[in-house]
């Protein structure tokens, strides 16, 4: 077991510098310049070359990322071009939106999808399993910027039951917070829901199927212990290793909804920095996201130890 993290945490290691590198050339690549942006209507030539000199960012490119992973290491993640504020300010303030956003989705999701799965799985193809099925299929084509905006006009704007735009944090208001989230955060689920239910149902029926499922039946346990104690566990593989996909995709994917709902996450402001060549911010975000997205794909793969230990012999 030892062996094993020790190897995994090496390869974060490894995999966590590609990412920063990536990043940092990638952001590069955006067409536009940032001083355009900073100066306003003061963007001259002059002080166009000012301002880059005093940004650094008319050094070579492996200069400029050096001196950048430098003051990562250090902690600092620099700060905006545009607001002067601290680029580990924005993610600290952004990032308890984003986990939960993603944490209500995928409440919701598990509440759904695995006590539908359990139940269908052992009646497969009859009405509420059919049903089920057509369903959840219709779920996975309707991406979170389709759900959203119905969900504002009936939930917020017709019945009034929830506000259509704003956050208020946990630490002030713990009601109006969960009540803020709900909306967005269901907006957000529909996919999730259908992915996992479907994985799900698929491993259960297949894991009925083993004989020592049949030793059990002949052992008169009830269909209930069967499933929760011999049939669930083993047919959790795809469901975790999609929902550690999912989640890590989530992860960077919640820009739309916040940007509907008027939320001020990890998403909104990448989308804005971008717009504003706003480089220290977006490289901060992205790699603050992509190693906590490599982090969560480390924890599932080391859950799949938990749930199986022959993972760590193989």
């Amino acid at each position: 077991m030892l062996a094993y993290l020790a190897k995994r945490l090496g390869q974060l290691v490894v995999v966590g510098f590609i990412i920063s590198i990536l990043v940092f050339l990638l952001v590069h690549l955006l067409p536009g310049d940032p001083t355009v942006v900073i100066l306003g209507p003061n963007d001259t030539a002059h002080n166009r070359a000012l301002l880059l000199a005093q940004l650094g960012l008319n050094k070579p490119l492996y200069q400029q990322y050096w001196i950048w992973i430098s003051h990562v290491f250090s902690g600092n993640l620099g700060e905006s071009y545009v607001t002067h504020e601290s680029v580990g300010h924005i993610i600290a303030t952004g990032f308890p939106i984003d986990l939960e956003l993603i944490i209500v989705s995928q409440v919701v999701a598990f509440a759904v999808a695995i006590p539908l799965a359990l139940f269908t799985a052992r009646r497969p193809n009859r009405p509420v399993d059919n049903v089920a099925t057509t369903g959840t299929f219709g779920l996975l084509a309707l991406p979170p910027f389709v759900i959203a905006p119905v969900f504002v006009a009936v939930f917020a704007v017709a019945l009034k039951w929830f506000p259509a735009t704003g956050y208020t944090s946990f630490t002030t208001d713990p009601a109006t917070n969960i009540h803020d989230m709900i909306l967005p955060g269901l907006a957000l689920t529909a996919a999730s829901i259908a992915v996992y239910y479907r994985l799900l149902r698929s491993d259960l029926i297949s894991t009925l199927q083993e004989d020592f499922i049949t030793m059990a039946r002949s052992k008169g346990l009830s269909n209930r212990y069967i499933m929760m104690r011999h049939a669930f566990r083993p047919s959790t593989f795809s469901l975790m290793a999609a929902a550690g996909v999912n989640i890590g995709a989530l992860l960077a994917g919640t820009f739309i909804v916040e940007y509907l709902f008027a939320m001020n996450g990890l998403g909104y402001s990448i989308v804005v920095a971008v717009q504003q060549r706003d480089y220290l911010v977006i490289q901060g975000i992205a790699l603050v996201v992509a190693i906590a997205y490599v982090v969560l794909q480390f924890i599932v793969d080391f859950l799949f130890t938990v749930v199986d230990p022959r993972v760590t012999r193989e």
